[in-house]
């Protein structure tokens, strides 16, 4: 369907004559096809994740929840340890995300690249900017616009929540700086994933 739709608007494009409506339609056709050949997230095996302060299925502590927006917890992000990577594993990226966040797209709240491969573990508040990161490790903008972690903080009465700490083991380092979108970031790690493993922790207001 998308092959079909692309030569139609070829097709009407040549037919214009003009070289402005060429070039336009043209480049809508690399987006058809960019989007259709799109590989889906890939299964891969599993890593061992843990942490003292994110628990599987509990609920987060203050320590992890925000201090703006009506919030009064701490803002810290939580530590968190892994292991079982394959041994080709050249770099790491960690991410916490929240699914169930009223935007029709989730929230991102904490990512983190390019951790070198040495490093099998993240202190609690080594969110807090750049300076508390392994050396070498970018981190991405949250979802609120800044570079560091965002504690939860849903809306009042919106219902349990599900924050998602995934890490993810790379094959090579991500040609991205801190500027690139948690989107962005989550699609180039789906491309360089060899193993993964995560923990879902909850919150509500």
């Amino acid at each position: 369907m998308q092959s079909l739709n692309t030569l139609r608007l070829l097709r009407s494009a040549k037919r214009s004559h003009t070289v402005a409506t060429w070039l336009a339609v043209t480049a809508a056709a690399f987006i058809l096809q960019a989007c259709a050949s799109a590989p889906a997230e890939r299964s891969v095996p599993a890593l061992t994740v843990s942490s003292q302060a994110f628990k599987q299925g509990q609920r987060l502590a203050d320590d992890q929840v925000a201090n703006t927006f009506g919030c009064t917890g701490k803002n810290i992000s939580p530590d968190v340890q892994w292991s079982g990577a394959p041994a080709e594993t050249k770099f790491y990226a960690v991410s916490i995300y929240d699914p169930d966040a009223p935007t029709g797209s989730g929230f991102w709240h904490w990512v983190v690249f390019n951790i070198p491969a040495s490093v099998t573990s993240l202190k609690a508040d080594a969110g807090k900017n750049a300076s508390t990161l392994p050396p070498g490790a970018t981190m991405a903008r949250n979802d609120g616009g800044a570079a560091a972690f965002a504690g939860a903080c849903p809306p009042v009465g919106h219902g349990e929540h599900r924050y998602i700490l995934r890490v993810f083991a790379l094959s090579d380092r991500l040609p991205l700086d801190g500027n690139a979108s948690p989107a962005l970031v989550g699609f180039m790690i789906n491309q360089m994933k060899l193993a993964e493993g995560s923990i879902t922790a909850k919150y509500s207001r």
